[in-house]
């Protein structure tokens, strides 16, 4: 039995693995909202409402309110909201509405999760340029600096979220103490922003701005931006710690911003806010504090990494992605996983975006666009959801949440000829391959010619009593007993190939970690048993110990394999996604010892 998780760990744990993204959001987001606005005192205290009031309504109600009392299994995320969606609906068209909208949900998501450790990464190490001495620091330098982090970072992710956790809460608790500290510090010598928490000051400054400061909305949203982690990585932790971390890191957050506001007030000329407010108020202990925050960018990108793992480890679960290899890292929860093929495509992405852009300045161009697609689509659906369980009161809190989120999408429209269409792009790419792949398959399905379990026992009934028989067992691994699939047709009724007695095995994954569960099912026919196999999901199961333990003595083991054949460009790369990624017997390791594959040739 495992032992029950204390409330402060949980809380550490939350700390380290869920808020790196939106806790390092001060090094860069009033930088870059006053790279484009003067600054006033009006402007200012416009700005500090704004973001105090974003991170009230998108984080605090839409994602640790509302989204987070939607999960299925303990998961958060946008497929977990399609599943809970799902059921509600009649129509098919809505159904496919539904899935479409997750599918760009996930997409969009990918494209954030690239460019949340670029900036991260790159806007922490430009702080290094306030020390003497380092002031010349080349732009080729500092992303190489950047690159090197970020390598470090990514080949760090197989040793298992949990321990990375474990090591980064108690880094981000002192992380959040020095944002609190110095922004108290600050405040004190202009505590007249402390009027930013009165949210006319917010609407004075779009009304007074009226285009710039819509166009500014893009750019005060990266204060949110992480937001979405908190439901994304609900599987890892659980609902519970989250929320109690947030209500700590909200505080800590809203002192740092309003600190920075008083800042820019008393010194209106800086430009790097976070570190320059540092170095005036803590000269000795800057460079530490330069190390501190590289070491939380590292943990912000953490955060949005293991949210990606777990929304792919759903969409290969609902079968919308292909059967990547799955590294199960923790004994506690399913969801603690690692994905190679994910973790290096991330990679690559965010080495190239760095060298792309070179400056954090510059990312913020590209940056917000898909996480206000992805709150706008949470929005939507969370909308959805609250008005067939008939629940009126949230489903207009999700409402007025949702024209909140349209707003923000709407402003990073400009961004895009700015460099917003990186992350379209590298959207574009997971988005096209699960477009394709659930269009492959189910074309795949459609020829595979499935027969029903009624059908298939009246031609074996017949054949059974009619044809000589092979001495012993033969096992035909099958997913689903209601359908028969075309390789056993073809080896039984077309080559003749019939055993005295026929096994049909198949095995079925748990949500607990371990234990191991055989047993025979009520015989179909004369000749003709089900064997169902049971497994923890951390488990490396024994087949054919299983098969020995239930007095099973096969000869034979046979499954299917399709063979493709296409001139179509479209279904050739189908193909390569198919024959690279983990196939029913690779997946569950099963032993190649009497396997018979049986070839089924299939033109798309």
């Amino acid at each position: 039995m495992l032992e029950k998780q204390s409330p402060l760990k949980g809380i550490i744990k939350s700390l380290g693995l869920v808020f790196g993204d939106i806790g390092t959001s001060p090094i860069y987001t009033l930088t870059v909202v006053f790279l484009l606005m003067k600054t006033t005192h009006d402007n200012v205290l416009g700005v500090l409402s704004l973001i105090i009031w974003t991170l009230v309504t998108l984080v605090t109600i839409q994602y640790a309110w509302l989204a987070m009392s939607l999960s299925k299994r303990g998961e958060g995320g946008t497929i977990v909201l399609k599943e809970i969606l799902t059921p509600l609906l009649t129509s098919k068209k809505k159904m496919s509405l539904v899935l479409l909208l997750s599918i760009i949900g996930v997409s969009l998501l990918v494209g954030d999760g690239v460019i949340t450790p670029a900036i991260s990464i790159l806007s922490a190490v430009e702080g290094s340029l306030l020390i003497p001495g380092l002031e010349n620091l080349s732009k080729t330098t500092l992303v190489l600096i950047a690159s090197l982090i970020a390598i470090v970072l990514f080949v760090f992710q197989s040793k298992g979220t949990e321990k990375v956790a474990g090591a980064f809460g108690p880094i981000m608790i002192i992380w959040f103490l020095s944002l609190a500290t110095t922004g108290i510090a600050s405040i004190l010598e202009a505590p007249e922003v402390l009027q930013a928490f009165n949210p006319y000051w917010g609407i004075k400054f779009l009304k007074e701005n009226s285009l710039s400061g819509f166009i500014s909305l893009g750019e005060i949203i990266l204060c949110a931006t992480g937001g979405e982690a908190l439901y994304a990585d609900m599987g890892h932790l659980g609902g519970k710690p989250i929320r109690q971390a947030w209500v700590m890191v909200f505080v800590a957050l809203v002192l740092n911003y309003l600190g920075q506001g008083a800042f820019l007030l008393t010194h209106p000329n800086t430009k790097n806010i976070l570190f320059e407010m540092v170095f005036y108020y803590a000269r000795s202990l800057y460079i530490p504090f330069l190390v501190l925050s590289i070491t939380a960018t590292i943990i912000a990108s953490q955060a949005m990494i293991s949210g990606m793992f777990s929304i792919v480890y759903q969409g290969i679960n609902t079968r919308i992605m292909p059967m990547f290899r799955v590294q199960y890292t923790s004994e506690e929860r399913r969801s603690q996983i690692y994905l190679g093929s994910v973790n290096w495509f991330l990679l690559i992405s965010v080495l190239f975006v760095m060298a792309e852009f070179q400056e954090s300045s510059r990312l913020a161009a590209a940056y917000g666009l898909a996480v206000t697609g992805t709150m706008t689509l949470t929005g939507i659906m969370m909308i959805w959801i609250f008005s067939l369980n008939k629940k009126p009161l949230l489903s207009m809190l999700s409402l007025f949440i949702t024209l909140v989120d349209m707003a923000y999408l709407g402003a990073n429209f400009y961004k895009i000829p700015h460099g917003g269409y990186w992350s379209l792009i590298i959207a574009l790419i997971p988005f096209l391959l699960i477009i394709l792949y659930k269009e492959g398959q189910k074309r795949l399905y459609k020829m595979m010619n499935f027969i029903p379990l009624e059908e298939f026992l009246l031609k074996f009934n017949r054949v059974y009593e009619t044809t000589d028989k092979i001495k012993g067992t033969a096992l035909f691994l099958i997913r689903d007993v209601k359908e028969i699939p075309f390789y056993i047709t073809q080896t039984m009724f077309y080559h003749g190939i019939i055993y005295e007695d026929n096994i049909f095995v198949s095995i079925l994954k748990r949500d607990d970690p371990f234990g191991i569960t055989g047993f025979f099912k009520e015989d179909l026919a004369k000749g003709l048993r089900v064997f169902e196999i049971q497994m923890g999901y951390m488990e490396v199961v024994d087949i054919d110990e299983e098969f020995r333990e239930a007095g099973i003595e096969e000869r034979a083991v046979f499954y299917g394999l399709e063979d493709i054949t296409t001139s179509n460009p479209i279904w050739k790369i189908f193909y390569f996604i198919k024959r690279n990624t983990a196939t029913f017997i690779r997946f569950y390791r099963i032993p190649p010892k009497k396997l018979h594959g049986v070839l089924t040739k299939i033109e798309l």
